[in-house]
């Protein structure tokens, strides 16, 4: 018998659990919420996310026009409410560390941090809507933990306010109804002929482009010795 979306979504969470693990782990967040990482280095962080939010707006649009109206469509519409949001919170976090968007753009970018969005961007072309939604639904809890980890540290250690947070606390609150709405997408694209394989690499792929991104960070980022 053929797996359901459900089933196969388990497994590989279950076969990508090492790649949590290092994330959960990581020590980029890990400064952050000892205070080790000093303010003007946490710039870093957003311009890279604006380079990472602009492109996947990009993307998630042209999964809108590659798949319509319906409840596909409509999923791919929510994911692009939610990207809207980030941008705008984004700015409050670059603003709280004296950037403009000017100086975001102009910031130079990281290829290790946007593999990720560059994979996206693959997927927005030539992937299918199941292995799109599986990507995003098995990778969006360990990068919401990590967010979460760093609205209590930005709060803590470097005296943000809720609003200059907001970024992070958007991406580590639970989203109602999200995984239901991935799954149904997953499932139909698995009827539709989708490989299974093909949603398990997708899937695996994007997990470890996100561990890159922390990994680029935490490279450029880190204190060094003297």
């Amino acid at each position: 018998m053929a797996e359901t979306a459900q089933q196969l979504v388990e497994r590989i969470r279950g076969e990508l659990q090492d790649v949590g693990e290092r994330l959960e782990r990581h020590p980029y967040p890990a400064a952050v919420e000892a205070a080790s990482l000093p303010r003007e280095r946490l710039g870093l962080f957003a311009g890279q996310q604006q380079r990472i939010i602009s492109s996947d707006l990009r993307s998630v649009g042209q999964m809108i026009h590659r798949y319509g109206g319906g409840p596909t469509g409509q999923f791919f519409i929510d994911s692009l409410a939610t990207e809207v949001v980030a941008y705008e919170a984004l700015g409050a976090f670059a603003a709280a560390l004296g950037l403009d968007r000017a100086a975001l753009v102009a910031m130079e970018p990281l290829p290790g941090a946007l593999a990720y969005t560059h994979f996206v961007a693959w997927l927005s072309a030539y992937g299918s809507d199941a292995e799109f939604a599986a990507a995003f639904l098995v990778n969006l809890p360990a990068w919401g933990r990590n967010c979460g980890r760093m609205a209590r540290a930005l709060r803590s250690g470097y005296g943000m306010t809720d609003q200059q947070v907001a970024f992070f606390d958007l991406f580590a609150a639970d989203a109602p109804g999200y995984e239901a709405a991935a799954l149904a997408v997953i499932q139909r694209g698995l009827e539709r002929g989708v490989e299974p394989r093909d949603v398990q690499h997708a899937a695996r792929l994007l997990q470890s482009y996100e561990l890159l991104f922390w990994d680029a960070l935490w490279e450029a980022s880190a204190p060094r010795s003297a």
